[in-house]
């Protein structure tokens, strides 16, 4: 401004009559006011994002090591096609491709597919899933009636038994194809239907292999882990030790007014859905029914800036017996990471250990304000980074018949040990965790997640660090 008052005091000065000073001032004035303008709508465009058409993806490299399962190695691709860009950021197919393995036998196989231009007028997804663990997460059932003892997976404490006391040996095979059609001509409400194959196998953890290549002093102790002591104590039926395989039918409706899918700013998103397992389609002693219902809602608190968003969710066994190599499965419209088992861990009550909670019913919330605080352009794509804030939690509503088997049992337990290092009865409540995530995200649609968060009770563990794709919800 100091360079265009000097300008327009030159101009004065050599100008022959007032009338001559103020035309030019107010021409110059113009120009400014122009130039402004200009700049503003060059900033505003700069905010908007480039419309993508066709193919696009974004890739996420999986290298890690742990102590007891060795080095990870793999990569995540997410292919999304736009066609000619008409809907962006909706997309017309999206291509999920994810392999990592762990040297001493973990890894997880992923393809999932999404599209609602597969068939005309409605949504398929698609999940195919191999997922081997060699040491997958045993804590007990019912929540708090599950005693947590730290100490013994500690090397440094004087009462330790082994890291893999919590731990079993699994591998999880899933097929998932669900459909989803519109109720309404406008599209809020759609019914679902689907049908999920699982091929679940357990067994004790195998020590000798996690040992392999181990020095003297890091190797594992071969004693009885939890696992061990839940077969012996009739906890785990003899018919469910070494898992099994079912096919679940599900049906229910969809309500859906969210303004965007990968991160809404506001709507709503709500499920009922009803999960049948007929025992002629399972190697299960008898059928199942569960009920599952998700509520999720979004609040615009800034425009573009800030968002409100929870979840609240139920789950139970309604009708037959659920086996529990099953119970820690979750049913939802739409799969948002790799695993559909919880509470606890990465996609349920961050902070917690995974599998911290596993009942015949449960309850969970979560609560989280998002903030979009920088967009930009790079390499010809659009990204914004966001930071959250959250706080998870849960509980066990329904139990897994654990009570009455001890009390009808007679267990000897180990020299200095009793029933209250194993179980606390009556003694569940809600488990609860709190923390932060940073989302970088590309496209709007590949989202790249870092959460972190601290459980607030001792019994579920101390923290937890997770890399993923997606908002939680």
């Amino acid at each position: 401004m100091k360079d265009l008052y000097l300008r327009f005091f030159f101009v004065f000065i050599l100008s022959t009559g007032f009338s001559l000073s103020f035309f030019a001032q107010k021409e110059d004035d113009q120009q400014a006011l122009n130039a402004l303008e200009k700049e503003k709508a060059e900033k505003n465009k700069e905010k908007k994002d480039k419309i993508k058409k066709g193919w696009n993806f974004g890739g996420l490299p999986a290298l890690s090591f742990d102590s007891d399962l060795g080095f990870q190695f793999g990569a995540l691709v997410n292919l999304y096609h736009y066609g000619d860009g008409s809907r962006y950021p909706m997309y017309n197919h999206s291509l999920y491709l994810e392999a990592s393995w762990f040297t001493k036998g973990s890894g997880i196989f992923r393809f999932y597919y999404d599209s609602d231009r597969l068939i005309k007028g409605i949504r398929t997804s698609l999940d195919i899933s191999y997922m081997p663990d060699q040491a997958f997460y045993l804590f007990g059932y019912n929540g708090y009636e599950a005693v947590y003892n730290s100490d013994w997976i500690d090397p440094d404490s004087p009462a330790y038994k082994t890291r893999m006391f919590y731990r079993l040996k699994r591998q999880f095979f899933r097929v998932k194809l669900d459909f989803q059609g519109k109720i309404t001509n406008s599209g809020k409400i759609k019914w679902l239907a689907g049908a999920d194959f699982y091929n679940i196998y357990q067994t004790t953890v195998d020590i000798d292999r996690l040992n392999k290549g181990k020095s003297e002093d890091k190797l594992l102790p071969d004693t009885a882990t939890l696992y061990d002591k839940y077969l012996e104590w009739g906890i785990i039926p003899e018919s469910e030790k070494n898992g099994g395989y079912f096919t679940a039918i599900k049906g229910g409706v969809v309500f859906d007014t969210r303004d965007n899918e990968p991160n809404p700013g506001r709507g709503l998103w709500a499920e009922v859905i009803l999960i049948g397992a007929p025992k002629f389609t399972s190697s299960m002693d008898q059928g199942f029914m569960k009920l599952a219902i998700t509520y999720r809602q979004y609040f615009t608190l800034v425009k573009d800036k800030l968002t409100f968003a929870y979840r609240l969710a139920f789950q139970s066994t309604i009708a037959g017996y659920a086996p529990t190599y099953v119970q820690q499965l979750m049913y939802y419209s739409k799969m948002v990471g790799a695993y559909n088992e919880g509470l606890g861990g990465a996609k349920t009550i961050r902070g917690i250990k995974r599998n911290r909670l596993v009942g015949d019913g449960w309850v969970l919330g979560n609560f989280e304000l998002r903030w979009k605080f920088v967009k930009f352009h790079w390499i010809k794509q659009n990204w914004y980074l966001a930071m959250s804030g959250f706080f998870d939690t849960g509980r066990v509503i329904k139990y897994i018949e654990v009570k009455d088997k001890i009390e009808n049992t007679n267990i000897v337990y180990p020299p200095g040990e009793d029933q209250a290092d194993y179980f606390n009865f009556g003694g569940d409540h809600f488990h609860n965790s709190a923390g932060a995530g940073l989302h970088v995200a590309m496209n709007q649609n590949f989202i790249i997640a870092i959460d972190y968060g601290m459980a607030l009770d001792k019994q579920d563990g101390n923290s937890g660090l997770y890399v993923g794709l997606n908002f939680l919800f």
